[in-house]
């Protein structure tokens, strides 16, 4: 497989690639697949209807990772795209994926995608997905992005998902449901930053209907310039289970940050808690800052970092 080196930068930012993946991957480019390698544990085949791939990983598969990145250096491309993720039971793996769009034109380049993952007994999956995004100077057109995540969790399962904005998405409506089950557990930490006239939206659904499930839902976002990020959680405790949300926001400039935790306890054991917290930059922390030698913009950002890590 040949890259040239928009597509090396853009995996390099959204799958911290410096080469070809070892192990299974499917390696998306411009709405066709480039390159795709199963394992004895991992097969990767398309899907029988529509774009897209069917992930398949064997009972008893650890120590193994899944790579499923996106490219688009496309101006006008729509990519629309659904990922099943079929996970045995005892299994303990790693899949990362993500999409960078590379916009050198004036028309919008859009990418909306559905992964699906029904994780088996006892199961223990780790999910990073990084959204990227860059445009030439002069560029008119805008990086769109609306990713959707269903989980499906078997008893005793775990699912930790990561999921990153930093950079050059114009628009984005993110979306998360889940089914949690009988002794299962579900993490999902949500980091946005957006600058300009950006908008993003994440919404976060997760249904517990098993005795002790447990569900926390975490979201940190930046909002620069006129920016605007808006945060949507709902958690139904359908048993007795545990449901926490957070969502902790920074406004610089005229960015503006709208969050509305939900919590339904449809079960008098259910233990479901929300948390809010959104505000300026803190001036001491500027000033402490600055007392070592960085100039407010440095300091700026050094928090924000810190922030989003």
């Amino acid at each position: 497989m040949q890259m040239d080196a928009i597509e090396k930068r853009i995996l390099e930012e959204v799958a911290e690639l410096h080469g070809m993946p070892q192990g299974a991957y499917n390696i998306r480019y411009n709405g066709e697949a480039q390159a795709r390698q199963s394992t004895k544990e991992i097969e990767i085949t398309p899907r029988a209807e529509g774009s897209g791939i069917d992930i398949r990983i064997k009972d008893g598969t650890v120590n193994q990772s899944c790579c499923i990145p996106v490219v688009i250096a496309k101006t006008g491309l729509k990519d629309v795209v659904t990922n099943d993720f079929y996970i045995g039971e005892n299994c303990d793996i790693v899949i990362v994926a993500g999409c960078g769009i590379h916009n050198c034109g004036d028309q919008d380049s859009q990418h909306d995608g559905l992964h699906r993952f029904y994780v088996g007994k006892n199961s223990k999956v780790k999910y990073v997905e990084r959204h990227y995004g860059e445009t030439d100077d002069g560029t008119r057109g805008g990086n769109i992005m609306n990713p959707l995540t269903e989980i499906y969790l078997e008893e005793g399962a775990q699912m930790e998902m990561e999921s990153t904005q930093i950079k050059g998405i114009d628009s984005t409506r993110r979306e998360m449901k889940a089914v949690v089950k009988e002794n299962a557990s579900l993490i999902i930490k949500e980091r946005l930053l957006t600058n300009g006239t950006q908008y993003a939206e994440s919404r976060m659904d997760a249904e517990l209907v098993g005795e002790n499930a447990s569900a926390n839902l975490i979201s940190r976002s930046v909002a620069t310039d006129q920016s605007k990020t808006t945060y949507y959680s709902n958690i139904v405790g359908k048993a007795p289970c545990h449901g926490h949300s957070e969502c902790d926001a920074i406004i610089i400039g005229e960015g503006k940050v709208l969050a509305v935790p939900a919590l339904d306890a449809a079960h008098p054991d259910a233990a479901l808690i929300h948390e809010a917290a959104i505000g300026k930059i803190a001036g001491e922390q500027l000033v402490k800052l600055q007392t070592l030698g960085l100039t407010e913009e440095e300091a700026e950002s050094a928090i924000v970092e810190g922030f989003l890590k």
